[in-house]
């Protein structure tokens, strides 16, 4: 009986980092082609933002009040709850926004998720 194994080669931890991107890259491929894998289904669901109701908000109004004021410069005098909420609510999501941009920038995709060319190229997975 003979060894039919493929040997082993070096690895260094930077080899294993490519890999890794490499199948998290043809994944996204995969899953664009299957109708999936876009800038719009990576969103995180607000709940996990945010307070979602004016309850939510309520039950720690001083934390979110200050954030109004001191983060985002928002004179919150005389504002009901339900509007603060709201406020609270399109500030994080512009963040969001952007933080999804820089995500997008880094891993090599375009700004609606999808890997470029060059990122495929560079992989070798074209």
């Amino acid at each position: 009986m003979h060894n039919t194994s493929v040997p082993l080669r070096k690895k260094n931890p930077y080899d294993l980092i490519t890999m890794s991107e490499t199948v998290y890259n043809f994944q996204r491929i995969f899953n664009h082609k299957m109708g999936f894998g876009r800038r719009k289904h990576d969103h995180t669901p607000y709940r996990a933002m945010g307070p979602v109701t004016v309850d939510e908000y309520e039950s720690r109004q001083e934390r979110y009040d200050e954030q109004l004021v001191k983060k985002y410069g928002v004179d919150i005098t005389g504002k009901p709850s339900a509007e603060k909420v709201a406020l609270l609510r399109q500030f994080r999501q512009e963040q969001y926004e952007k933080l999804q941009d820089a995500f997008h920038k880094r891993r090599g995709w375009s700004q609606n998720g999808i890997p470029t060319f060059e990122t495929v190229k560079r992989l070798g997975i074209d």
